[in-house]
């Protein structure tokens, strides 16, 4: 019955909110109970979990389920800033859904990480810039002594 009545819930909100596609609300729910989870596994206790601990959670979650396409589908969604999520947690409080405590703002999910940090960078290889030596004559290719698949142009057969 949950269920039923969360997307009740997502319906009235996209009624008036037109800036979040429903996969978002439903990516934020389950992003709540997995950080949920990971504060009652934490502490031993279930409590009420910060703005910045879940746009953590919401960071972690999203990275564990979609992993590289993470800020791709964040964007499809229109999910741009941690300043979206925090007004997705509102719009969902203000239906009921969310819990809030009254020192709860806005403004506590607001710059905690760049998205494109947060969901790009952890896919990216560790490895600095590929440095090629350069010759005497300045150019930037490898010696011709070196073997390498670029090396060498293409030579004609005949």
């Amino acid at each position: 019955m949950q269920a039923l009545r969360f997307d009740a819930a997502v319906d009235h909100i996209l009624e008036r909110e037109k800036r979040f596609e429903r996969g978002a609300y439903f990516l934020l729910k389950d992003a709540l109970d997995f950080t949920l989870k990971r504060s009652r596994e934490e502490s031993g206790e279930e409590r009420h979990v910060s703005g910045e601990e879940l746009i953590f959670g919401f960071r972690d979650f999203a990275l564990q389920e979609f992993g590289p396409m993470s800020k791709t589908l964040l964007r499809e969604w229109g999910v741009h800033t941690c300043a979206d999520v925090g007004d997705m947690v509102f719009e969902l409080i203000e239906e009921g859904m969310f819990g809030k405590q009254d020192s709860d703002t806005r403004e506590d999910f607001c710059d905690h990480y760049d998205f494109d940090e947060a969901f790009l960078n952890p896919f990216l290889p560790e490895c600095g810039p590929v440095k090629a030596e350069e010759n005497q004559d300045g150019d930037s290719d490898p010696p011709a002594d070196e073997e390498t698949p670029f090396s060498h142009a293409p030579q004609d057969a005949s």
